[in-house]
Order: structure tokens, then sequence, then C-alpha cells
């Protein structure tokens, strides 16, 4: 199987962008995009039927046998290592995130802790949720740029307080592209009597998932990044001791039927981003999921040690950090504030033809590169000369 350049015309990409931000807010390949337009064509030929009675059991005789959406989910949860009924859809991780904080039953003075490097969106779901209870966040500093697994461990362990009552941590970070070792942060809550939320973002499609195994209480995941599953695909998954008590942040028919229930059916949506998100997965299947791993983890790799040769920074990370993403410090002479991470973005972007993240942090400018199957070393070549030249000239 081929990859790079020879892939993109399973993608709808431009051909004419050099894309290095996948992880952002995903690209769904053609194949799948297909399989949902046909499911959308199904649906608006019997809207009613489709809806009320395939998708969801809201009127009709009961049938007995599993609807649509479940049958979806029950393909998600085994690329997930769960089973069916633990695992809902959710239209994104923050979605997912929303719902497990707003169900606790926090009291005041009671503590959400979270990461230095928790994604912004979630980090203010953390803050509103403390806000209405009168609670507290607590934010772990993660050792970073020189990052240290065993340290954050110790650092989070170090943080709970008799007041935690939850633990919201990365599987992957957003900006800093890092693996946690999830594992071994859940097991030190755990012995300190603290449940886990995990957002694993950008894991489905990247690491193999058995997430039971991982001892935490709540894992919500995107399906549309590297799952290949059109926007807005995400799930949820519950221990089933959490689940009685956890509701979805729309409330609607389903109330007190069940956890599915609830969060099968949260109003008139479209659910094609769901029902097509066993396409992207039978699409990474078909390519090899190994090979994807070796295509994209290794380029990632590659890229993070040598643009850093290139623009002399450096690298305080090892491989084991990485999986698609790469996260590298750019020249000092590009500056150090988000404004001017801003125009360098802008500036890549509408001058270059380069899109990717560049952020401000730590006193200096990033830029977390992101790879997919359509990438090849050309493409890095690229970010690495239009880097090299602005810095040049001090934009």
């Amino acid at each position: 199987m081929s990859f790079g350049r020879t892939r993109l015309a399973d993608w709808p990409l431009d051909p004419g962008v050099t894309y290095l931000n996948h992880g952002t807010v995903g690209v769904a390949p053609r194949r799948v995009l297909a399989a949902q337009q046909a499911i959308r064509d199904e649906m608006e030929r019997a809207p009613s039927q489709f809806l009320l009675r395939e998708v969801s059991s809201l009127v009709g005789v009961p049938t007995g046998r599993p609807s649509r959406l479940r049958e979806a989910a029950g393909v998600v949860a085994a690329f997930a290592g769960a089973a069916r009924d633990d695992l809902v859809f959710v239209d994104n991780t923050t979605t997912g995130v929303n719902a497990v904080l707003r169900s606790l039953p926090l009291q005041p003075g009671d503590e959400i802790l979270i990461t230095a490097h928790n994604y912004g969106a979630v980090a203010r779901v953390a803050k509103f949720v403390a806000r209405e209870r009168c609670a507290g966040v607590i934010a772990v500093p993660v050792p970073y740029p020189a990052y240290d697994r065993r340290a954050l461990v110790d650092l989070v362990a170090a943080a709970i307080t008799p007041r935690t009552r939850v633990a919201v941590l990365d599987h992957i970070t957003s900006e800093s592209a890092l693996i946690f070792p999830i594992a071994e942060l859940a097991s030190a809550c755990r012995a300190r009597g603290v449940p886990v939320l995990v957002d694993g973002a950008h894991v489905p499609g990247v690491l193999p998932l058995d997430v039971p195994a991982l001892g935490v209480d709540w894992y919500t995941a995107n399906l549309h990044k590297w799952a290949c599953a059109p926007r807005s695909s995400a799930f949820l998954w519950t221990h089933p001791s959490r689940q009685a008590n956890l509701h979805p942040p729309v409330i609607s028919w389903g109330l007190d039927a069940g956890y599915t229930a609830e969060f099968d059916w949260v109003g008139t949506r479209d659910p094609s981003p769901w029902l097509a998100a066993p396409e992207g997965i039978a699409y990474l299947r078909d390519l090899g999921v190994d090979a994807v791993w070796r295509h994209n983890h290794d380029l990632a790799w590659r890229a993070a040690r040598a643009l850093t040769d290139r623009w002399r920074t450096t690298l305080g990370i090892d491989e084991t950090a990485v999986g698609f993403m790469a996260t590298v410090p750019l020249p000092q002479s590009l500056g150090r504030t988000s404004d001017e991470a801003a125009r360098l973005r802008d500036a890549l972007l509408f001058d270059d033809r380069i899109e990717v993240q560049v952020h401000a942090a730590h006193d200096q400018l990033f830029t977390r590169v992101s790879v997919q199957v359509y990438n090849d070393w050309e493409d890095i070549e690229r970010l690495a000369e239009a880097v090299a030249r602005r810095a040049a000239l001090r934009l």
C-alpha cells in the first residue's frame, strides 16, 4: 500500500495547499463522505421511519432488534475494545466532557483536577461547572518542554486533595501533542479514590484502544479526526457503575429510560456522521492499521527531529511521546506572543499555502505538525524552508 501524495486523491483536500493540520478538525475520505451521503439520501426518502423507527425506537411496536445507531455503536465499541452498550455517540469530545462534568453532584468547595495542557474548551467546561457549583479547578503543571512522564504522574498524584472529585486528563494533548501515560495516571488517581474522565480526542485511529483496561471511569474521543469519520462524530464510553447518573447536555425523550436511550435521542438531528463512522474504520483497515501507524508515526517523528535541526531549536521529547503529531519550537526570531503566532500562521497559509497550527507558549512560538496518509517528506521540507526563510526575514 502506497502513502503520501498518491493517497491525496482519496481525500477532498485542495491539492494546492500543503495540509499539515489534520488533527485540528479532521478530514473525511471521499468514500466515507459518499457513504454518509447515501445515508442522508435514504433518510430523506422516509425521514419519519428512518429517524423514529430505525435510528431510534420512539414510535411503533418494539422489534427487539438493535437500532441502526446501536449497530454503528457496536462497530465503534469493538474498535475501542469496549462493549456496545457502554458506548454512546456525541458530537465531539467537548460534548462528552460537558455531559460528564455537568452530571456530577459537585458541592461548594469541591475540586476538579485538570492539567495545564488540557484542551482550551475542556478547561473552560471545567471552569464553568466549577463556577456554577462554587467549586474550584486545580491545574497541574506539566513538565514541558522537557517532557517527563514519571514526573507528570507524581505531580498529578501530589495535587489530589480530600476535595478532589474528578480528574480530567488527556490521552494525547492538543497543542503540545504529547502522549500521556493514561493508565499510570488513572492508577494514581484511583488509588486516592478519584474518578477519571479522559479526553481522548486525538486517540482513535492513532493508538490501539482497550478502554476498559485503562482503569478510567469515562472516556470520550473524536472519530472525525484520525478515525476518518465525518464531522461531527465522537463517542463517550462510561463504566457501567457510572451510567445511572449520567445525562447528555440536551435532555429529551429518553430521560430516565437508561444510558443509551438518553444519549441516542437528543432531539431531531442528522445522525449520518455517527452511522458513517464504521465506514471510516473500514477505510483504515483497508489501508492496514499497522501500515498507517508506521507511515504517520515515522513521518511525524522524523519531522520533529529534522525541523528542530533545521531551525536550530531544541526538542524536549522522545519518540514514545509522539503519535501522528509533533510539536516543535520555532526560531526565536519569529516572536513569542500569541499575536505573532497568529500572524505567522496566516502568512504560512495565505502566502506559502501551508496549513499548520502555530501557537505561543513558554515565551516562545511552536508549530504542531500533524500528518496523515496523504502527507510525505516533501510537505515537511516545504514547511522547513518557509519557516527558515521567514526567520531570516524576521517576519
